[in-house]
């Protein structure tokens, strides 16, 4: 017996979280940006092993869903982690951009059609 889980962790999600089930703050979605803060904060205590992997997988900008992806970890387990770090001041979050609509180029939709017709 591995006394591990299928997929190898020794130690259930639940417990990397402390127990908690809801994130401190709702600033995260499957698409929120994160990013580990580079140098971090000199105040900031030691993370955790798992935070500590997070933190590597964020040295560049990653989505919320591969984050959890990566570490094949649930995204609300994840998304309570992330809210760990972000309040030690170790990630910063970017929420997606709102979709502005604009007004279509109807020129530019002229000719593409046009284009297309040749075909």
């Amino acid at each position: 017996m591995s006394g591990g889980d299928a997929g190898g962790r020794l130690v259930r999600p639940f417990t990397l979280i402390g127990g908690r089930t809801r994130p401190s703050r709702a600033c995260f979605t499957l698409i929120t940006t994160v990013t580990a803060v580079d140098p971090p904060p000199e105040r900031a205590a030691r993370p955790q092993p798992e935070h500590l992997r997070i933190l590597r997988l964020c040295a560049e900008p990653v989505a919320v869903a591969e984050v959890a992806a990566r570490l094949d970890l649930p995204v609300s387990v994840v998304v309570i982690m992330l809210c760990d770090l972000l309040e030690a001041g170790r990630i910063t979050a970017h929420p997606p951009r709102p979709v502005t609509r604009t007004t279509p180029d109807l020129d530019l939709l002229q000719k593409v059609r046009d284009g297309l017709g040749r075909l």
